[in-house]
């Protein structure tokens, strides 16, 4: 049988999806043990992708993976590609190998399917992309490497990624930020809204001096851009959230409904315990008008 992988020099273009780098029955074959169909390949002798973009793993999720493994097998097959030895290499599918050994699973079905390592990446990418497992600077490394190694440009990347190619941009972008707000990204205090509003200071002491602030306060997206602009220009007054609107008592929503209906005016009493003020609100002087004649009993 022609080894028809190693000696075929035409490639497939990137960009079409896991399917089209899957492979069919009818497909020529990569190597002369591939079938085109899943195979029990021994855990062991499956090492890590090198390539993987995630570099942090949910262990609670894990583990509820690995007991629907240990329960139910695994459903989805791994993609591997072959290695010296009669060693594999993981190309897509990493929690699934992961809580298959975690279940004590001695063999997983896979895959096996040779691959160059820009296809291998793709795949990889877009695995993680589809499931949304990546945090926002492990998308932006990603996007980094395809362009760096790679070559690509963010309309390409964008392209085969299935993303815009503004988005591609913004990712990048926080590749700017230093590494201690690069951490604080990662691990979850700091949003990727948050994280492209800090990238408007610029200046590194003043972007970690504000994310500092932004996680230690809670701070949400629209009071942190608040809290920007400030730094930018002190001038401007920090904008002030509003108050949580407290529930309005019966009695005085009794007696404001009682004053509009008598006054024809829409009417606010703002009470606490027994003290505040009666805000009438016209929007025509004949409504002053009116209004002064009933308060007075005099004619206008």
């Amino acid at each position: 049988m022609t080894n028809v992988a190693v000696t075929d020099t035409k490639r497939r273009a990137l960009g079409k999806g896991l399917d089209s780098l899957l492979p069919r029955p009818q497909s020529p074959i990569a190597i002369e043990t591939e079938t085109g169909r899943p195979r029990e390949i021994a855990i062991d002798l499956i090492e890590s992708n090198p390539l993987q973009t995630r570099s942090q793993v949910n262990e609670e999720q894990l583990a509820e993976l690995a007991a629907s493994i240990a329960a139910n097998g695994v459903v989805q097959p791994i993609l591997v590609r072959p290695l010296a030895g009669g060693r594999f290499q993981l190309i897509a599918g990493e929690r699934r190998w992961r809580a298959s050994k975690l279940a004590g699973k001695p063999t997983v079905p896979a895959i096996l399917r040779q691959v160059s390592d820009e296809q291998a990446m793709e795949i990889t990418i877009v695995e993680n992309l589809q499931r949304e497992d990546l945090n926002p600077m492990e998308q932006a490394r990603a996007f980094e490497r395809l362009s760096r190694e790679f070559h690509m440009t963010q309309e390409q990347i964008a392209h085969r990624t299935g993303k815009d190619r503004a988005t591609v941009a913004n990712f990048l972008r926080l590749l700017r930020l230093p590494p201690s707000v690069q951490s604080l990204v990662e691990s979850g205090p700091i949003s990727f809204g948050h994280a492209r509003t800090l990238l408007a200071l610029e200046n590194a002491e003043e972007i970690e001096k504000a994310a500092q602030r932004v996680a230690s306060l809670s701070l949400s997206v629209r009071q942190t851009e608040n809290y920007v602009q400030t730094r930018i220009d002190p001038s401007l007054k920090a904008k002030k959230t509003p108050k949580e609107k407290l529930p309005i008592d019966p009695n005085v929503r009794d007696a404001q409904d009682r004053l509009q209906r008598a006054l024809g005016l829409k009417v606010v009493i703002d009470d606490h315990n027994g003290r505040g003020k009666v805000m009438i609100e016209y929007a025509r002087l004949e409504d002053f008008d009116a209004l002064m004649e009933k308060l007075t009993g005099e004619p206008s």
